[in-house]
C-alpha cells in the first residue's frame, strides 16, 4: 500500500480482513444468519435466502443472506389459476382462492401441487351432475345420451386445458368418490423410439405410445388425460348397445374411461392404445366380453365396438385394444341358463290346473246366493286377477320379439300380480276384523268398511305403484329373455318390495287371529256351533297364510345347494296357487257343497225331462205307453 493515500477506515477494514480470512477458510463459524457452512471452509445462504453480493459461497464475514420473495419477478411462482402465492420468511405457500378447496383438505401448498385446486373444482362440479338423480329420472333415453355426451366432452375439454397450463407438472392426480383424472404433460419429444406411457387410476390403466401424444405441428408441450369414472356406468348402461341378440342378458361389467389428447384433440393414433379394466362384479358366468367405445350420434350417443379389439379377460379384468381414442367400457352377456324341461312341464300344467280351479271358483262365488258377502267378493276379486295374471303368463311371458309389446306384457303382469297380491292383504284384513268380530259385535260396520275400501285399495294402489315404476324407468319393462321386470339398479323391487310388505302384514294379522282364537276357544261353553265356526276360522287363516304368501317365501330361497329343490318346490306349489283357493274356499265349505248337489240334482232332472220329451216325441201324439212302460227316471209303484 506504499504511496497510496487510502481512507483511514478502508485501510483499517484491508488490514482486518487480510488478519482473519485465514481463520475463516480454516472455520465457518462466523457464517452470517439464514447461512450454513459448506466444506469447513465456506458459508452458503439457507433455502429461500440469497446473499447480498449474489455469490452462492462466499468467505465474507459481513455478507448477508435476504429473503428472497418468490411471488414476485424474476421468480413468480405459478401457484394455478384459481390459487394465490404468499411469500414467508424463507419460504413462500399457496392458497385456493375463495370458491376452491383441495382434496385433502388442508389450506395450504407448495406449487408442485398447484394445478389441484382446478383439478378438483372440476371434478367436484362433475360430480354434482352424475349424482343428480332427480336429472337422470326425468330426462328420456335420447336427452340422456346427450347430456352424457356433453359431460365426457367437456370433463376431456377442461381437464386437458388444466394440465396444459401448468406444463412444469409433469403428473396430476385427483379424484373423488364418483371422477378420477390423471394427467401427464411432455415438454420435449419422446426420449426413447418405443417409450410407452403407463396411466392408471382406481384400478383401471391405459398404456399409449409417447408418439401419439406429442403433436409436432403444435409448438409448446402435449398432455395426456386418463379420467375415470365410477357412477357414470349407471347412466349410459347396457340398454345403449345395439350390437348384439336380443335374447342376449348383456350389463355393463366395467367403470366408463375417456383418454384424450391435446391441445389438438386427436382421435386416431398410430398405434393401438391398450386398456385394462377391473371389473365391477365378478361372480357371473359369461358368455361373451365386448369392448366398446362411446360413439357420438345424432341421437346423442350409444356403445360401438368399431375399433375396439379383446385382448384378454380373467375373472377379475378385461384388456381392450383400441384404434382411436374415446370413451370406453367393457360390456358382458351372461350365460343363458338352459330351461329345465320338468320344470317347464310342471308350470304349463300347473298353471292350466290353475285357470281351470280359478274359474269354477269365480262362478262359484258369482252363482253361489248362499255364500254372497263380503268374504266372497273378496275371493271372487282374488281369484279374477290370478286368473288374468296366470294366463297372461302362459301366453306372453315369451313374447319378445317386439320390444314395445314385451314392455306392455311385463307392465300387465306387473299390474295383475300386484293386484292379486292387494287382494290377499285385504282378505288378512277381513280375516282379522272378522276374527275380532267374535269378541266385539261389530260386523254390521266391519262390512261397511271392506265395501268402501276394498276397490280403491284392491285396484288403486296397484295402479299407482306401476305408474310410478313406468314414468321412473320404462325402460326397465322387458327384459332379452321374458317379459317381465329388469333386475338392474333393483327395479324389481318394485314388485318385491311390495309383496314383502304384504307378507310381513298378513303374517301379523295371523298371529293377531291365532292369539285373538285362542283366547275365545279357552272361554267358550258347550255350544257346539261356535266352537265349529271358531276352528273353521283357524283353518281358513292357516290356509289362507299359506296360499297368500308363504310359498312366495320359497323363491327368495333359491340360492346355494338347495337352490334346484327350491325351484321345484316354488313352481310346483305357486302354479298350483288356484287348486287351492277352490280347494279351500268352494270344495271344503259345507255351503259350497250343498249348493253343488243342489246343482248337480237340477242338472240331472233337467235330463232325465230331456230324455223324458224326447221319447215322446218320437212314439207320436196319439200312442199310449202300455201298462209296464216305465220312462227313464220313473219309478214303477205297485198298489
Amino acid at each position: 500500500m506504499q504511496g497510496s493515500s487510502l481512507p483511514p477506515g478502508l485501510c483499517f477494514l484491508l488490514c482486518f480482513f487480510g488478519a482473519v480470512t485465514p481463520k475463516i477458510k480454516a472455520s465457518c463459524a462466523n457464517c452470517p444468519p439464514n447461512a450454513s457452512c459448506v466444506n469447513n471452509s465456506h458459508c452458503t445462504c439457507n433455502s429461500g435466502y440469497v446473499s447480498g453480493s449474489g455469490q452462492k459461497l462466499f468467505t465474507f464475514p459481513l455478507e448477508t443472506c435476504n429473503d428472497i420473495n418468490e411471488c414476485e419477478p424474476p421468480y413468480s411462482v405459478y401457484c394455478g389459476l384459481n390459487a394465490a402465492c404468499h411469500n414467508v420468511k424463507g419460504s413462500f405457500y399457496c392458497r385456493c382462492v375463495p370458491g376452491y378447496r383441495l382434496q385433502s383438505g388442508e389450506e395450504r401448498f407448495n406449487n408442485s401441487s398447484g394445478n389441484t385446486c382446478q383439478l378438483q373444482k372440476i371434478v367436484d362440479t362433475f360430480e354434482s351432475l352424475l349424482t343428480n338423480q332427480t336429472l337422470w329420472r326425468t330426462e328420456g333415453r335420447q336427452e340422456i345420451s346427450s347430456t352424457a355426451t356433453t359431460i365426457l366432452q367437456d370433463v376431456e375439454s377442461k381437464v386437458l386445458e388444466t394440465a396444459l397450463k401448468a406444463p412444469e407438472q409433469k403428473v396430476q392426480k385427483i379424484q373423488n368418490s364418483s371422477v378420477a383424472i390423471e394427467t401427464r404433460v411432455i415438454t420435449d419429444n419422446c426420449s426413447e423410439e418405443r417409450q410407452t406411457f403407463n396411466l392408471n387410476i382406481q384400478m383401471n390403466s391405459m398404456d399409449i405410445h409417447c408418439n401419439d401424444i406429442i403433436q409436432e405441428d403444435t409448438q409448446g408441450p402435449s398432455a395426456v388425460a386418463f379420467i375415470s369414472y365410477s357412477s357414470l356406468g349407471n347412466i349410459i348402461n347396457a340398454t345403449f348397445f345395439e350390437e348384439t341378440d336380443e335374447k342376449e342378458r348383456v350389463f355393463l361389467n366395467s367403470q366408463v374411461v375417456s383418454a384424450a389428447i391435446g391441445p389438438k384433440r386427436n382421435v386416431s393414433l398410430s398405434k393401438s392404445v391398450t386398456l385394462t379394466f377391473q371389473h365391477v362384479k365378478t361372480n357371473h358366468s359369461i358368455k361373451k366380453v365386448f369392448c366398446v367405445y362411446w360413439e357420438t350420434t345424432k341421437q346423442g350417443g350409444l356403445w360401438s365396438r368399431d375399433g375396439c379389439f379383446l385382448i384378454h379377460v380373467n375373472k377379475s379384468h378385461t384388456m381392450c385394444n383400441c384404434s382411436h381414442l374415446s370413451s370406453f367400457a367393457v360390456l358382458m352377456a351372461l350365460t343363458s341358463q338352459e330351461e329345465d324341461p320338468v320344470l317347464t312341464i310342471i308350470t304349463y300344467v300347473g298353471l292350466s290346473l290353475s285357470l281351470l280351479c280359478l274359474l269354477l271358483a269365480a262362478l262359484t262365488f258369482l252363482l253361489c246366493k248362499a255364500i254372497q258377502n263380503t268374504s266372497t267378493s273378496l275371493h271372487l276379486q282374488l281369484s279374477i286377477c290370478l286368473f288374468l295374471a296366470h294366463l297372461l303368463f302362459l301366453v306372453g311371458i315369451d313374447q319378445t320379439e317386439s320390444k314395445v309389446l314385451c314392455a306392455i306384457i311385463a307392465g300387465a303382469l306387473h299390474y295383475l300380480y300386484l293386484a292379486a297380491f292387494t287382494w290377499m292383504l285385504l282378505e288378512g284384513l277381513h280375516l282379522f276384523l272378522t276374527a275380532r268380530n267374535l269378541t266385539v259385535v261389530n260386523y254390521s260396520s266391519i262390512n261397511r268398511l271392506m265395501k268402501w275400501i276394498m276397490f280403491p285399495v284392491g285396484y288403486g294402489v296397484p295402479a299407482v305403484i306401476v305408474a310410478i315404476s313406468a314414468a321412473s324407468r320404462p325402460h326397465f319393462y322387458g327384459t332379452a329373455n321374458r317379459c317381465w321386470l329388469h333386475l338392474d339398479q333393483g327395479f324389481i323391487w318394485g314388485f318385491l318390495g311390495p309383496v314383502c310388505a304384504i307378507f310381513s302384514v298378513n303374517l301379523v294379522f295371523f298371529i293377531l287371529v291365532f292369539w285373538i282364537l285362542k283366547r275365545k276357544l279357552s272361554s267358550l261353553n258347550s255350544e257346539v256351533s261356535t266352537i265349529q265356526n271358531t276352528r273353521m276360522l283357524a283353518f281358513k287363516a292357516t290356509a289362507q297364510l299359506f296360499i297368500l304368501g308363504c310359498t312366495w317365501c320359497l323363491g327368495f330361497l333359491q340360492v346355494g345347494p338347495a337352490a334346484q329343490v327350491m325351484a321345484y318346490l316354488f313352481t310346483i306349489i305357486n302354479s298350483l296357487q288356484g287348486f287351492f283357493i277352490f280347494l279351500v274356499y268352494c270344495l271344503l265349505s259345507q255351503q259350497v257343497q250343498k249348493q253343488y248337489q243342489k246343482w248337480f240334482r237340477e242338472i240331472v232332472k233337467s235330463k232325465s225331462e230331456s230324455e223324458a220329451y224326447t221319447l215322446s216325441s218320437k212314439m207320436g201324439p196319439d200312442s199310449k205307453p202300455s201298462e209296464g212302460d216305465v220312462f227313464p227316471g220313473q219309478v214303477k209303484r205297485k198298489y
